[in-house]
């Protein structure tokens, strides 16, 4: 009978499974059992570092996407990949134009995968005593409110914790939390997954908004053309509310939420935005409508396993301040002044 081992770091420092948590012990010996083979088609015992490549390149569908990532050479993702395949037997992925595909065997050793990565992320939180916070943090939100709001308010946070990095993936596909594809997420609407980690940052308010050139235009919000997003994105909530009061319109312009407030500016017509993005603009001006217009709650999910580690909690109390300090700015009441978020003082 072979005993199993499992590195997290150099193979001088091996942390055996018995000091892990029954989840990770479990999901090391998943691994095996969902690939058993025969023995002399296994090769050696399997390495922790060898999972946590296969983890990111199903994550991220390419050899160079996944070796950007992980700032390493693709050659190493690929001999990573290929030692766990000849460790377990069996084929994970299936090689073809579109990049990387999971295997029948690689969907199922995924989910053993990513449990193992959370409990060793764990074990690395327990094990870091030092004082400095450090590492890299994914960040996702739309694209809209990650660059035209989030970025610019990000100074005060190197400054306070300058060895910690960010990837803000801006998106409008939505990554996954659960699969690792991102730390913390900024979300419209109650979070469904209940084992997530979730607190409600704010809301978003929307207005109708006209070149400043056009806001004395009797009626506006009825008689003017819409300016709204592609014909493939109408399950967005705005596009839903432009369906819904105003059906049967004309739209001379259609775009990104950032076109639709530029093409609004040039004069195409009416455009539903975000307050945050229009109000303070004076290219732009809010024109009255006696519809329900439309808000939006926004909530800051974090992955399970990581609100205890002290760069991603960090990094999550700071987007959390952002939100407190501009709520007036997603009402539209804010002042043109952009405040670098200053710690709570309530009890918390």
């Amino acid at each position: 009978m072979r005993f199993l081992s499992l590195s997290l770091g150099p193979p001088s420092a091996p942390i055996s499974l018995l000091g892990l948590k029954p989840t990770t012990l479990a999901g090391s010996i998943g691994i095996l059992y969902i690939c058993a083979m025969a023995d002399k088609k296994r090769t050696g015992n399997l390495d922790w570092e060898d999972v946590r490549y296969f983890v990111a390149l199903a994550r991220h569908r390419s050899l160079s996407a996944t070796a950007r990532a992980l700032r390493v050479n693709h050659a190493t993702v690929s001999r990573r990949v290929a030692s766990l395949e000849a460790t377990l037997g069996c084929a994970m992925f299936d090689r073809g134009l579109g990049g990387y595909a999971l295997t029948h065997d690689g969907k199922a050793v995924l989910d053993q995968a990513i449990a193992m990565e959370e409990a060793a992320l764990a074990v690395l939180g327990r094990l870091n005593t030092s004082t400095e916070l450090s590492g890299l943090v994914r960040l996702t939100s739309g694209r809209t409110l990650a660059e035209w709001f989030l970025v610019e308010r990000m100074h005060g946070l190197r400054r306070r914790y300058p060895a910690i990095d960010i990837e803000m993936v801006g998106d409008v596909r939505l990554l996954s939390l659960a699969r690792r594809e991102a730390d913390i997420a900024l979300r419209f609407g109650v979070p469904k997954n209940s084992e997530i980690a979730a607190r409600r940052v704010g809301t978003i308010s929307f207005g109708l908004y006209v070149a400043s050139s056009l806001r004395d235009e009797p009626n506006a919000a009825a008689r003017l053309p819409l300016i709204g997003f592609d014909r493939e994105e109408v399950s967005i909530a705005e596009a839903e509310w432009l369906q819904q009061f105003f059906p049967g319109r004309r739209f001379a312009f259609r775009g990104s939420q950032p076109a639709q407030a530029a093409a609004a500016r040039a004069g195409f017509g009416v455009a539903l935005l975000p307050r945050y993005l229009a109000a303070g603009d004076r290219r732009l001006a809010e024109v009255a409508c006696d519809k329900p217009l439309l808000q939006r709650e926004i909530w800051l999910l974090v992955r399970p396993g990581l609100k205890r580690v002290g760069r991603v909690r960090a990094v999550a109390d700071y987007v959390i301040e952002v939100f407190r300090q501009e709520r007036q700015r997603f009402a539209g009441t804010h002042d043109l002044v952009a405040l670098e978020p200053q710690p709570e003082r309530s009890e918390r």
